[in-house]
């Protein structure tokens, strides 16, 4: 027997410190919605992490909900690497 294939997840997260004091979950699907938000994030340059463990646990956020603390440090090493990521750009 074939093994069945997981839909695909994704998740998005916005951080804007001026206006909140968590990042928070902006974007959430499975399936063809999560193809069409990582199409939105390839269309607009906005790098892609792929983490299926954090993914699991923000698709349990409602949309629009800041982060719970319990996942700081998971999103804290995402934002790192696209930090990294736009400073190799810059270079």
């Amino acid at each position: 027997m074939k093994e069945k294939q997981k839909r695909k997840q994704a998740a998005a997260l916005s951080y804007q410190p001026e206006w909140t004091q968590a990042p928070q979950l902006i974007a959430k699907g499975k399936g063809k919605v999560a193809e069409q938000i990582l199409e939105q994030a390839r269309k607009h340059g906005i790098p892609i992490q792929e983490d299926p463990a954090l993914v699991e646990l923000l698709g349990n956020l409602e949309i629009n909900e800041k982060i719970p603390e319990e996942l700081y440090r998971a999103v804290a090493e995402v934002f790192a690497f696209i930090y990294q990521l736009d400073q190799q750009k810059q270079n």
